[in-house]
């Protein structure tokens, strides 16, 4: 059973996780031949103020 981990910032919405699961099972079931039933995704969200880049958190940094 593929299981396939996303970390992301909190912010995105219900509709683009919904979206993203279904592009990454399609992906897996497409290229290594997994059964759709078989795909797990899970979504890990960070608040912004616990996820740095460069130094800097995401809450302080500007928007891009």
């Amino acid at each position: 059973m593929p299981e396939i981990f996303v970390y992301a910032v909190e912010g995105k919405s219900v509709e683009q996780k919904r979206r993203l699961v279904r592009a990454i099972t399609d992906a897996m079931v497409k290229e290594f031949g997994a059964r759709e039933q078989a795909v797990m995704v899970q979504i890990i969200e960070s608040p912004k103020h616990n996820k740095a880049k460069g130094g800097v958190l995401f809450s302080d940094a500007p928007p891009p």
